[in-house]
């Protein structure tokens, strides 16, 4: 099959976009060759190019092409109409089912006339986030100029060109031709495979494989840390952002001056990530290393002492930056800033932050209360935790909010509980965050969520389909993580409703208020589902039931998922659905069958044995569901599989006298019902 390659070499892209253009490019060239049968497609992404290879078929088979016109005995300008818009003479046409019918035999088209004819408008129609025009009357965007099209057929150019008739500014046309590293070996050069397009490249400074460019910076970055004792803080994201910022990866290591060694090592590591793209280091115990790493897109000559100095005046000027909002805010301790916050508004139909404050410490008093938690604490926690969105450092990087905070009540001598809360209260702000444990930070991080939660839907700003603007989806999840890993006993429908108290008076009983229990509900179902939990489970018990106390509904969960794996669970689910699936079928015919079994009118042994296990297991499973013992109310449940199977061996339901039929089928309510007290088994999935 012929290779075919097409690389569209412009300036510089941004490195964020880089894997999701390469992804469209795939996804538009399957589409467009389709008819040539494409294989093995595959996806080049750096910060001057974007292209793809695969094999495809020579040639786009040929067909007989039928098109349906008028009808038979339609007015004959309609007839006139259809033959002229195709150049044909009603000769051509023949009667198929009462319809004019135009056949025509499409011959085969060899695999570069359908590339020319098909990628310039695949290029033109090119999705980018953001895109722009350059050039005099031009209509074509890209995200950048767009320099140059390389497009191969085994070797060959497909020559086609992006010019239109009303386009008079770009005849941009495609050829052999691509160009190497900017600096290092700038210029085109003629290329002519997949192969001999990388080998090229790479001799002129470019690794074209974004992969590789991240292999190679991480591990050049690990091996330069290990030779001086360090590792490098993990940052996958900006590996990822340095990987498309460069095209040939050249990492080094540069000092940080001791008198910056002071600074909290998180404000060092965010202005190095956010401003510079430097790497943080550590030392062995931990702590902050006096060291940075960075990765450079050239070869200096000098070994890159230069390189190496240059970005060390940088950090300085960084660091210098940072030390000035780290000695400034250190000067107004956090309580002070208070009044400041009635400045900064937290959303307009929500007031400030001022106002949200006084929320989150009446709502941190009262979930102390409910979890054992010292009430006083957490409430100083709650009435100290926004004001570092006062201060510079907060102010330059956001990133650090909390953090910030934490540091700032050590310094003004806040109980370490305190400032150890305002430090984790964001936290976990995602999967692979650790949840706080310290009692006063748990408190203080279910009440920013629950306000922020119950606030936001009550002014009607719920997320909307793949739209969640506040975090909220983030914030629910970080509600039931804190709860779940530290087992704590709360009600969820009712801290919503202490939360929505103390909102502003037109939104306390906003309609949006109601939808949250099940928004946290479908969150814990979404997480279950992320660590391939039987998230059924979790559905079966919640239907119906008005419990929200996450760890109850869990632990039930977990039961019975541990019984559905046993043999008799499996055997007491499909008898439990046979049982529905009859009582279904036969209550449309003559009603339900709700009422209580008539224990003289059993006439089997198999009657009187399933009767008799409902009286000894229903009480038992109400027992152990009071108790919290949801093991045993499983076990229990499942010991009914026995006599549950017998009965349907032995017993025909619908028997020909009505009264035993009726009597039968009000057994099996019976067990229905029971059956419901612990979980609702059509939920079950399998």
């Amino acid at each position: 099959m012929p290779e075919l390659l097409i690389e569209l070499f412009s300036e510089e892209i941004p490195a964020r976009m880089q894997q999701q253009a390469g992804d469209t490019l795939v996804r538009l060239l399957s589409d467009v060759l389709a008819p040539l049968n494409p294989q093995t497609m595959v996806a080049y992404t750096g910060p001057r190019r974007i292209a793809a290879s695969c094999t495809i078929d020579a040639t786009v088979p040929g067909r007989t092409v039928s098109e349906r016109g008028p009808r038979e005995g339609a007015p004959d300008k309609a007839l006139e109409g259809f033959t002229r818009k195709h150049g044909i003479t009603r000769d051509e046409l023949t009667l198929q089912n009462g319809f004019w019918v135009l056949e025509r035999d499409e011959p085969a088209i060899n695999a570069e006339t359908h590339l020319a004819a098909t990628l310039p408008d695949l290029l033109r129609k090119f999705p980018w986030p953001k895109s722009m025009r350059w050039g005099q009357g031009s209509s074509f965007t890209w995200v950048r100029p767009l320099r140059r099209i390389l497009c191969l057929l085994d070797g060959k150019a497909v020559p086609f060109s992006l010019a239109q008739d009303a386009d008079n500014g770009h005849n941009l046309e495609s050829g052999t031709l691509t160009e190497g590293h900017r600096f290092l070996a700038p210029g085109p050069v003629a290329v002519s495979s997949v192969t001999n397009w990388q080998e090229t490249l790479r001799n002129r400074f470019v690794m074209v494989d974004a992969a590789e460019r991240r292999d190679v910076l991480t591990k050049g970055l690990a091996q330069l840390a290990t030779s001086e004792g360090l590792s490098v803080v993990p940052d996958t994201g900006l590996v990822e952002e340095v990987a498309g910022l460069v095209e040939w990866p050249v990492p080094f290591l540069g000092r940080i001056d001791e008198h910056f060694m002071d600074l909290p090592a998180e404000v060092m590591q965010v202005s190095m990530r956010v401003n510079q793209r430097y790497f943080a280091l550590r030392n062995s115990d931990g702590t902050a290393a006096p060291r940075f790493a960075f990765v450079a897109n050239i070869v200096p000559t000098d070994g890159g002492a230069l390189v190496v100095a240059g970005n060390e005046r940088v950090l300085r000027a960084r660091f210098a930056d940072a030390r000035h909002f780290w000695d400034l805010d250190r000067k107004h301790s956090l309580h002070s800033r208070l009044g400041a916050l009635d400045n900064i508004t937290f959303h307009a139909k929500l007031g400030t932050q001022g106002e949200r404050t006084q929320r989150m410490v009446r709502l941190a008093g009262l979930i102390a209360d409910m979890v054992g938690a010292p009430k006083a604490e957490c409430e100083r926690a709650a009435l100290l935790s926004k004001t570092d969105l006062t201060t510079g450092m907060v102010g330059e990087f956001p990133e650090l909010q909390g953090i910030m905070g934490g540091y700032y009540a050590r310094h003004d001598g806040e109980a370490v509980s305190v400032a150890t809360a305002i430090s984790d209260h964001y936290t976990p702000r995602g999967p692979g965050d650790n949840v706080p444990t310290q009692p006063v930070s748990v408190v203080l991080g279910l009440a920013d969520r629950f306000d922020m939660l119950a606030a936001f839907f009550a002014a009607g700003e719920k997320p909307s389909g793949s739209g969640d603007p506040f975090g909220l989806r983030r914030a629910a999840l970080g509600i039931i993580r804190l709860i779940r890993e530290n087992g704590l006993r709360l009600d969820l429908v009712k801290l919503f409703t202490l939360a929505a108290d103390a909102l502003p008076t037109a939104l306390k009983n906003a309609p949006d208020l109601g939808l949250l229990p099940q928004f946290i509900a479908e969150r814990l179902r979404v997480q279950l589902r992320a660590e391939g939990a039987r998230y059924d489970c979790l559905a079966a018990i919640s239907v119906g039931n008005t419990d929200t106390d996450i760890v109850r509904l869990l632990a039930r969960a977990q039961a019975l998922q541990e019984m559905l794996e046993t043999e008799d669970g499996k055997n007491l689910l499909a008898a439990t659905r046979r049982a529905a699936n009859i009582l279904r079928i036969e209550d449309k015919k003559d009603g339900p069958h709700d009422g209580t079994p008539d224990a003289s009118l059993f006439s089997q042994q198999e009657e009187r044995d399933l009767a008799t296990a409902l009286d000894r297991v229903e009480p038992a499973v109400e027992k152990a569901f009071a108790d919290e013992q949801f093991t045993d109310a499983m076990r229990e449940a499942a010991s009914l599989r026995a006599p549950l199977d017998k009965f349907f061996e032995a017993v025909t339901v619908n028997a020909p006298d009505a009264n035993l039929r009726a009597n039968r089928l009000q057994l099996l309510a019976r067990l229905g019902r029971m059956m419901r007290l612990i979980a609702d088994f059509s939920q079950i999935e399998g």
